[in-house]
């Protein structure tokens, strides 16, 4: 249960640090490129925190289901349910990626801009296990 909560703290720290990232770098490409930079971080950032978001909860939709199957029919549930969330992942990644062509094709875009808005989430990833790490290190060294 605590590991869950733990879990649950990680990925909610992760989501806050990617919205704060986006904040940042609209704020900065704006002042620094203008706009069209800024509005760029924007849509990246809006369709990779959306996919990060759906994926939570895609995930946490399968660990429902595999805890809550019968002992005798979790092998068959994992199964399923491992074959539901790949054609699940590939299906909004398409469609993601429809998506941002079709924003691409009718707003004029900065793809650094876009690239960066879409890097949010692996930076806060990146940060907040640095971070956590960093932290699990100084507790057993002391």
């Amino acid at each position: 249960m605590a590991r869950k909560k733990s879990e649950g703290r990680v990925l909610q720290t992760i989501q806050q640090v990617s919205l704060l990232l986006t904040v940042i770098f609209i704020g900065g490409g704006y002042l620094l490129w203008g706009p069209l930079f800024a509005r760029s971080v924007l849509v990246g950032s809006l369709l990779v925190n959306g996919s990060f978001w759906m994926l939570k909860r895609d995930a946490e939709q399968v660990l429902g289901r595999v805890a809550t199957s019968s002992p005798d029919m979790v092998r068959t549930v994992q199964r399923l349910e491992r074959v539901r969330f790949v054609f699940k992942f590939y299906a909004k990644l398409i469609i993601l990626g429809l998506l941002l062509y079709a924003v691409s094709t009718r707003m004029q875009l900065n793809m650094i801009g876009v690239a960066l808005g879409l890097s949010t989430v692996m930076l806060s990833v990146i940060g907040v296990v640095v971070s956590g790490g960093r932290k699990l290190y100084s507790i057993q060294s002391a």
